[in-house]
């Protein structure tokens, strides 16, 4: 018979995002970590389709959109899909499949640590 463990408990998911990280660059400088995590968002955000696809979703009304709605960027459907997945990996966007269709929201806690950590002021 197998030593039985305890599983650790878990919080349940409240609605809450997590914040990525960190101080302001004018407060003290990045570590290794958080500069991997942080440059990982920004590279997301370097291609003009995910950066678009990304204002979209920001500026849709009720601050989510169907795929259906944000489509239209000039690339192929599969391509819009492989940008919203790099936005979705980077932790800038979440999704949710309702039916047939995904809908997308900006993850606003991460946008504002991202914001926070570019505050240049003291």
């Amino acid at each position: 018979m197998s030593n039985p463990q305890m599983l650790p408990i878990l919080e349940a998911d409240t609605g809450a995002e997590t914040v990525p990280c960190c101080a302001p660059l004018s407060r003290q400088p990045l570590g290794a970590e958080d500069s991997e995590r942080i440059a990982a968002m920004f590279k997301a955000l370097g291609d003009p389709v995910r950066l678009r696809l990304f204002s979209l979703i920001a500026s849709h009304e009720g601050g989510e959109a169907c795929v259906c709605d944000i489509a239209d960027v000039g690339v192929s459907q599969p391509t819009v899909s492989h940008h919203l997945k790099k936005l979705r990996d980077a932790g800038l966007v979440t999704s949710e499949r309702r039916g047939t269709w995904v809908y997308y929201k900006v993850a606003p806690s991460v946008v504002a640590a991202l914001a926070g950590v570019l505050d240049l002021n003291p």
